[in-house]
């Protein structure tokens, strides 16, 4: 236990130090926690059984950041996202997979099973690094983000049977249908307990431990189902982060999510501080100069490799400057592929020296990362140069007041910029599509801002607090929580009126706060009523 303390004292006084000093040239934290590992093991000689206990600590770093993940994505918008997971994930998983193997197995000339481990285990990118960014910056639902996101989920997925490929490259006793019998079998199992038994009863729990008005129960009873969920999926021989990423999809059917949500982020963002720590401490700098060479060209091989392949394979499906910004985002290696990679050494299949050789390029991919994420707009301008159009003024100084501000740009936000300019009435368009704000421009529409509504600083740029009214019509459903979330953080006195699609949906924006919430079904079939009985009484 003590010498547990010295190794946790130690690590966030390095990194604590580390991170003040790089803060002040702006570099992401994620690189002070990476260099204080590499301190930390190149300093110290500490027990393998301490490094061991913080690399497991650290582990449910990942846990947290794949709850909050699952809190923002339920199952009805999982479906949504079926062609970015499925497709366009499934795709980059099983063709670079493929590609991979083959070269592992010509250049590095292993043989064919760790030729498959190594080529499938590259084919993963940092969940922790691209989703914490997306997260930062508030890209996750940016048009590069959720294919990002999508092709990160399946990701996550495709971990579970590369690592069941290294079980049934090393079993001596079952057979592969066998293993394959018990895997279906305890992910059903878990699948039942976590999300199907979770979904009627856990919102009953929460209204139960709600009713205590107790914050400090109300965070613990969420630290509970979080590390009992990853418990269960992993003692079935899954990852820990997919029952964690299974809870929050659970939880995010509840109107409890954002305020999990909330509560869990400081705990989140400190053990995935302590994670990247213990991916520093992983660096063997012995190694890193005597096979410097090769690092270097696996290195830059590995990302120009993925990166174009990423970017090939996408540019068929999304727009070109989409598929560009989703390859700068997934062309390093990930956390999980450590994972692999340890496994595969502890059985035998791939040496000590690949292992080591392995983990400092992928470590190498993901301390570039950052930095490439923080500059993905500007580097995307170099291939694909974003349109001038005008909306450059999308942020312009100017005051606005008694004016109604129109979220999103469709039919409908088309038709009520019609009316109010009909009327004279002052108002003013924000829409972050790109395509929409240009063509609009084109078609003389002078009102109509580039800007996130579901950011708070745009929302107070435009003078939210003196305008007559804001009109939500956004269809993303999450987009559409997330404005309202924001307008309603400044307070209820601001009149909003939101368009639904749907009494689910009607429910949940009302629970947020917003009184005047219109489902586009109703108001049609009211509609049709009134139409059918005016014809009636024409007949007649």
């Amino acid at each position: 236990m003590e010498n547990i303390l010295i190794v946790f004292i130690i690590t966030i006084t390095l990194s604590t130090i580390f991170n003040v000093f790089l803060k002040r040239f702006d570099i992401p934290t994620v690189i002070g926690y990476i260099l204080s590992g590499l301190a930390i093991a190149s300093l110290f000689h500490f027990e393998e059984k301490s490094k061991e206990m913080l690399s497991h600590l650290a582990e449910f770093g990942i846990v947290f950041l794949m709850f909050t993940i699952g809190l923002e994505f339920s199952v009805k918008h999982l479906k949504s996202m079926k062609k970015e997971v499925f497709v366009y994930g499934g795709l980059q998983v099983i063709l670079l997979g493929l590609l991979f193997t083959f070269l592992s197995a010509w250049i590095l000339d292993l043989e064919s099973k760790a030729a498959m481990v190594v080529g499938f285990a590259l084919s993963l990118s940092s969940t922790a690094i691209v989703l914490k960014f997306l997260n930062e910056n508030n890209a996750m639902h940016s048009s590069y983000g959720r294919v990002t996101l999508g092709i990160l989920l399946f990701q996550d997925l495709a971990v579970i049977p590369i690592l069941l490929m290294i079980s049934f490259f090393t079993s001596e006793t079952d057979s592969i249908s066998i293993l394959l019998l018990e895997t279906l079998f305890s992910a059903m199992f878990v699948f039942f307990i976590i999300f199907i038994g979770g979904k009627y009863t856990i919102e009953y729990f929460f209204n139960w431990i709600s009713s205590t008005n107790s914050e400090e129960i109300f965070l613990v009873t969420v630290l509970l189902v979080v590390v009992s969920s990853s418990t269960l999926a992993y003692y079935f021989g899954f990852s820990y982060s997919l029952g964690a990423f299974l809870a929050g999809m659970t939880l995010a059917e509840t109107k409890y999510r954002y305020r999990i949500e909330s509560s869990l982020i400081p705990f989140r963002d400190i053990l995935l501080g302590v994670f990247f720590v213990t991916i520093g401490m992983q660096i063997n700098w012995y190694s890193f100069v005597e096979y410097g060479d090769m690092i270097a060209l696996l290195f830059m091989g590995i990302l120009l490799i993925k990166g174009l392949f990423i970017y090939t394979m996408l540019h068929f499906f999304i727009p070109n400057r989409t598929a560009i910004k989703t390859s700068f985002a997934l062309f390093q290696v990930g956390e999980f592929s450590l994972a692999i990679f340890a496994l595969a050494n502890g059985h035998g299949i791939i040496d000590d020296t690949l292992n080591q050789i392995m983990i400092i390029t992928i470590v190498l991919s993901m301390i570039l990362t950052p930095f490439i994420l923080k500059n993905i707009r500007s580097i995307a301008n170099i291939f694909s140069k974003e349109p001038e159009l005008l909306r450059d003024r999308a942020l312009i100084a100017g005051t606005y007041n008694d004016h109604i501000i129109i979220c999103g740009y469709g039919p409908v936000g088309k038709k009520l910029a019609k009316i109010f300019r009909e009327k004279k009435l002052l108002y003013i368009i924000l829409d972050n599509n790109i395509i929409l704000v240009d063509k609009a421009i084109e078609d003389g529409e002078e009102a109509i801002f580039l800007a996130n509504a579901g950011q708070r600083v745009v929302l107070e740029h435009f003078n939210v607090n003196q305008s007559i009214a804001i009109i939500v019509t956004i269809e993303n459903p999450i987009q559409m929580q997330l404005i309202c979330e924001n307008i309603i953080s400044f307070g209820t006195h601001i009149n909003t009126i939101v368009k639904v699609v749907n009494s689910a949906e009607k429910e949940l924006i009302e629970s947020i706060g917003i009184n005047y919430v219109l489902n586009g079904k109703e108001i049609v079939a009211d509609r049709l009523a009134q139409e059918a009985l005016a014809c009636k009484l024409i007949v007649k």
